[in-house]
């Protein structure tokens, strides 16, 4: 790990592109610094798991869907915990690459209130998932399977998560070594993807089907 002087959105992006990622150790420490895990989590795109309980859930469609709709909220509910690595130089770096067209959200929505959410940074085809949060039962599982679908549906190679939990891991999440997902990162950013080439959410009958005929 290394201190960062200066940090621009255009210096994250080219670190996105050798591999690494920015931290904080709190909300409150000004400092960022680099980290490129000995073992980096990755989401297959073709080994999602969508458990029993899960496709329950998403057929009873208790949600909305929408994408790029409330990215600061989506970031704000991410940091909103008791230990965040979201500082405000975080925050204003990727409101500043969304604002470019280079970070996005999907946001989950219990009529009016946001509920829960993703964020991530795309380049080429590889999708840099930064954080998710949720305040419903299965809403950050539900937000993770269509962002899964999606960057499925928009040729997308990769799906990194930085790391891996037991929440990640038992929706298919694996742990690779730095090399193999250096390797992966090369080949994703050399082909072409569109996070907005669809504006359309799938019905949960169509995210299941799909599901079952890649994972």
């Amino acid at each position: 790990m290394t201190d960062i002087p200066a940090l621009t959105p255009e210096l994250l992006l080219q670190a996105y592109q050798s591999g690494v990622f920015p931290m904080s150790e709190s909300r409150d420490d000004p400092e960022v610094f680099w980290v490129d895990p000995q073992q980096r989590g990755v989401i297959p795109l073709d080994g999602f798991h969508i458990s029993r309980s899960l496709a329950k859930a998403l057929r009873n469609a208790p949600f909305r869907i929408t994408r790029n709709t409330a990215f600061a909220a989506v970031v704000t509910g991410c940091a909103n915990r008791p230990e965040t690595w979201i500082n405000d130089t975080i925050f204003d770096l990727y409101r500043a690459l969304h604002a470019s067209g280079d970070a996005h959200s999907l946001e989950v929505w219990d009529g009016d209130t946001l509920v829960g959410g993703v964020y991530g940074v795309a380049i080429g085809a590889a999708f840099f998932g930064e954080s998710m949060f949720s305040t419903r039962t299965n809403a950050s599982k539900i937000a993770l399977a269509y962002l899964v679908d999606h960057l499925n549906q928009c040729g997308f190679l990769l799906c990194d998560t930085q790391f891996i939990t037991d929440h990640l891991a038992s929706l298919g999440g694996v742990e690779i070594p730095r090399a193999t997902y250096h390797r992966a990162l090369r080949y994703a950013l050399s082909q072409p993807a569109d996070f907005s080439r669809i504006s359309q959410t799938p019905d949960a009958y169509t995210l299941l089907q799909r599901n079952t005929q890649t994972s």
